[in-house]
């Protein structure tokens, strides 16, 4: 049974370990600290000065100029799935397609439709949407399935009180967050939370391998996702990590909340992040296993990390260290990464993603 384990708690641990837990920052004006991780972010260059969101328009059954109405119609199918659905439903935004009902609970109001307050008025993004209706989410949000419905809330709370942001002020879907979760009641944040905290996370989503070579990449600037365009390694990973769809299709026309993902990391970061994660580095950090759990895939109120998106990852870690993440996480996590570098982010995030959260933790019985 997993212990209830307080702020203080952890706190104490991390006092213990001799690193001191420093309040986040609060200047919102702050300069980077250090060059910005864009491939985390969904970019392939670094932000300029006055750089501001765009505004994205949440997808619907209406067809747009040039669009072939009877290819949008079309009914199409997904292995392993009895449903049937059109272009124009898989797309739309505010009726969230139900591909794998079996998957999750049977999906509330807050999760196919958005809340309930902008129905019908501004546009907005249902939560399955984006995160899709198995919350395993893609490269430029969240993978929220499995997380403490404690942390979730917490985090929608800090959303709405202007504690949570993207170091990275072209990220899109960060305003949009925040607009939705001050849109949210108390009662959808928290039916919400628990709805995606009733999705295990116990399938592979993610395949991690190191390579100095990647096939060829197309960033989409509509998503944020990079897509590969061939299959010939040539073009130059250069210390970056890229996510890309296993089928493209699959993922980006169908919405296939089962795709899983090519990871490329840098040749050695798996060995170099375990060495992080699981002793500190010697005195760099701490043990991700203290909070985190033994098989990292969270204790009572701390969310897991074993297994998940590394660009998401990258994103919290960097966030965390910019100060554009703040709220009771962002202390908790500072001292973990004060004597944190770029590289060791990136080793670090290239080992979690590669664990197969299917796969008994060590130590644990077969």
């Amino acid at each position: 049974m997993k212990r209830i384990i307080s702020v203080a708690f952890i706190c104490s641990l991390l006092i213990a370990t001799g690193v001191p837990v420093i309040q986040s920052q609060t200047d919102e004006s702050l300069s980077l600290w250090a060059p910005i991780p864009e491939w985390a972010y969904g970019y392939d260059t670094q932000p300029q000065p006055g750089d501001r969101p765009p505004i994205p328009t949440p997808g619907n059954r209406a067809l747009q100029p040039g669009e072939d109405a009877e290819e949008l119609s079309r009914p199409l199918k997904l292995e392993g799935s009895s449903a049937t659905y059109s272009r124009q439903e898989i797309r739309h935004a505010q009726d969230v397609i139900d591909w794998f009902p079996s998957d999750y609970p049977p999906m509330a109001d807050i999760i196919k439709y958005g809340p309930d307050a902008l129905q019908g008025g501004a546009p907005d993004w249902a939560c399955g949407s984006c995160h899709l209706p198995n919350g395993k989410g893609r490269p430029s949000n969240a993978p929220v399935a499995g997380k403490p419905a404690a942390y979730l809330v917490q985090q929608l709370r800090d959303m709405r009180n202007g504690l949570r942001y993207s170091a990275d002020p072209r990220k899109p879907n960060t305003p949009n967050m925040i607009r939705m979760a001050r849109a949210m009641t108390e009662e959808e944040i928290q039916e919400s939370s628990e709805f995606w905290a009733a999705v295990p996370w116990t399938t592979r989503r993610y395949f991690v391998m190191e390579a100095d070579l990647i096939p060829e990449m197309y960033l989409n600037p509509d998503n944020n996702m990079f897509f590969a365009v061939g299959t010939e390694p040539e073009e130059p990973l250069d210390g970056r990590i890229v996510e890309t769809p296993i089928d493209t299709y699959q993922a980006d026309y169908l919405r296939n909340p089962r795709m899983g993902f090519n990871v490329y990391v840098p040749v050695g970061s798996i060995a170099k992040g375990e060495e992080l994660v699981t002793t500190g580095g010697d005195g760099k950090t701490v043990q991700c296993a203290i909070c985190h759990g033994h098989d990292l895939m969270g204790l009572a109120v701390i969310p897991g990390i074993a297994g998940r998106s590394p660009s998401y990852l990258m994103r919290q870690l960097y966030d965390f260290k910019q100060g554009t993440r703040k709220g009771v996480a962002a202390q908790l996590m500072q001292p973990t990464i004060a004597n944190l570098t770029l590289d060791d982010m990136t080793n670090i995030v290239a080992y979690l993603a590669s664990i197969d959260p299917s796969a008994p933790a060590p130590g644990d019985s077969q």
